[in-house]
């Protein structure tokens, strides 16, 4: 399980990343941008977890990550990977970060994205 703090600090590190928070009605969506290009690399959100086809009441916090195809396919029979929640779902994937999935492969591929948006 990894925290929107981790990954944060992760990218802050790693790319000199600073999220972006450009939605009022949803002051929590994080957008994580290339600085130069300003594409999208990432996206957190709290999302209800029944939007997500989830048990449990309330939300769950995710991120979205653009993503290789063929590893797509892979990663979408993993435990805490869901197709893309509102972005394109051939290219990105959504992380459910309460879910088991290793936080050591969240990095792998948050690095995989941001190359991916270069």
């Amino acid at each position: 399980m990894i925290k929107r703090e981790s990954i944060l600090t992760y990218v802050k590190e790693k790319f000199n990343t600073e999220p972006d928070y450009p939605w009022l009605k949803y002051p929590d969506y994080a957008v994580l941008r290339h600085k130069n290009s300003g594409k999208w690399y990432g996206l957190i959100m709290n999302v209800p977890r029944v939007k997500l086809g989830l048990m449990g009441k309330g939300s769950a916090e995710i991120l979205d990550l653009k993503c290789d195809v063929e590893l797509n396919d892979f990663l979408r029979g993993q435990q805490g990977i869901l197709p893309a929640y509102h972005m394109n779902k051939e290219h990105w994937i959504t992380i459910v970060l309460d879910s088991p999935f290793p936080e050591e492969e969240i990095y792998n591929l948050i690095n995989l994205s941001y190359d991916l948006t270069k």
